[in-house]
């Protein structure tokens, strides 16, 4: 794709990265296929392409930025289009520069402004959160139903976290919205590492990884988490220290995904491009190390559990491509898994995706859970706690993370 994007814009790093992927665009329209809002808009600007041509033309100044933002915003970023793509565009890369683009030209309507603040103040910071969600709760009848369906359901007493005492030691992200709305997660996930000889650590002063902030475009607050976590965990990669790690594992697929891109959001930081590097060297799905584990010898599978749905979040298998190795696992430890049919399209959740397009997401979710319940599983699994929340709405059958599954099948030790 030929450019002519301004000389001050191409000056700086951004400029130029976006002028590369860009150029790499050769207009074929495979991503069009798989993405899913094309898939229901049928709307070449709803799609891939068209959106590559709308962030050309904003960034080159030809086009009208409400445009542009419209179609922008209904972009899922679920990175389909990444995984499709022949010339290796970076999609994901250049919507985030559009995103931020746009937002510094034309000023939102004030009740999006209101919400999109509220929802930064909240989300991202657990104890706000939890006090938000509770009062949500109260007062759920009168909220908008986008609202309402968002609010997360309250989080069941959780058990005792395994001592560390294991040679071989992992710190495990307790994230911001997964540790208020369903802590039994990284319980489970901590209880399974444990039977496996690995302790799991908890930094205190950790927090957010950043992603609802950069989907946000507000990108400067999300560098201010990527620094906060990483001045946190820096002391267990010391070689010297008793809690020294071997990996940062993440539970929740998205925030994994955010971690691993530290190193690109903070390269043109002279003081944490480094460490950011670093650190996203570190980071693993959970499904990454269990899958190097021999997991099948520290379960017992019960019968009514073992009929499976397995939901792979766009994060895990476009934004990680780490497509296959959860249900590798399952099968391993003698999981029925039954097929899915369009296992490659979202579930619409995306974040804060059903706040702000909720008729998009709802299609979306229907057709996913269509597609999951139609083998008549005992339970539908995950791997990302947007997604579980998001399915829960509408779901028959239960939905929990994956790793849960194992830890409810723990043989005896």
């Amino acid at each position: 794709m030929q450019t002519q994007l301004p000389v001050e814009f191409l000056s700086t790093g951004q400029g130029q990265e976006a002028n590369n992927i860009l150029r790499r665009c050769v207009h074929c329209g495979f991503c069009n296929a798989t993405c899913p809002t094309y898939q229901l808009q049928n709307d070449e600007l709803d799609g891939p392409r068209g959106r590559i041509y709308l962030i050309k033309q904003l960034l080159e100044g030809q086009t009208d930025g409400e445009i542009a933002r419209e179609h922008l915003d209904r972009c899922l970023t679920c990175r389909n289009c990444e995984t499709t793509c022949p010339s290796g565009v970076e999609y994901s890369r250049l919507l985030d520069i559009g995103r931020e683009h746009v937002e510094s030209l034309i000023k939102r309507p004030l009740p999006e402004r209101l919400l999109r603040w509220l929802l930064l103040q909240l989300v991202p910071f657990p104890k706000r959160f939890a006090v938000g969600a509770g009062m949500a709760r109260k007062v759920a009848f009168l909220l908008p139903g986008m609202l309402r369906k968002a609010i997360p359901p309250r989080a069941a007493a959780v058990g005792q976290w395994p001592i560390a005492r294991h040679a071989r030691r992992v710190l495990l992200l307790d994230g911001c919205v997964q540790s208020v709305a369903a802590p039994e997660i990284n319980l489970a996930t901590a209880r399974v590492l444990d039977s496996l000889g690995i302790s799991t650590l908890r930094a205190a002063a950790g927090g957010c990884c950043g992603a609802l902030n950069q989907h946000l475009s507000s990108a400067e607050s999300a560098a201010a988490f990527m620094r906060r976590n990483i001045d946190a965990w820096w002391p267990y990669l010391d070689e010297h220290s008793h809690n020294r790690i071997e990996a940062i594992v993440s539970t929740a697929s998205a925030c994994g995904l955010q971690v691993k891109d530290y190193a690109h959001y903070l390269r043109f930081d002279k003081h944490y491009a480094e460490k950011a590097a670093k650190i996203s060297g570190l980071v693993k799905d959970v499904s990454e190390l269990l899958a190097a584990e021999p997991v099948a010898d520290v379960i017992s599978v019960l019968e009514p559990q073992a009929r499976i749905a397995f939901h792979a979040p766009c994060t895990l298998q476009h934004g990680q491509r780490l497509t296959g190795v959860v249900e590798h696992i399952l099968a391993r430890c003698e999981f029925e898994l039954v097929t899915v049919k369009d296992s490659h399209l979202c579930c619409g959740a995306a974040g804060t995706y059903s706040i702000f397009q909720p008729m998009l997401s709802e299609q979306l979710q229907a057709n996913k859970l269509a597609a999951l319940q139609a083998g008549s599983p005992a339970v539908i699994a995950s791997a990302n706690i947007g997604c579980l929340l998001h399915l829960r709405q509408g779901a028959n059958v239960p939905i929990k993370h994956w790793v849960e599954l194992l830890a409810d099948c723990l043989a005896p030790q």
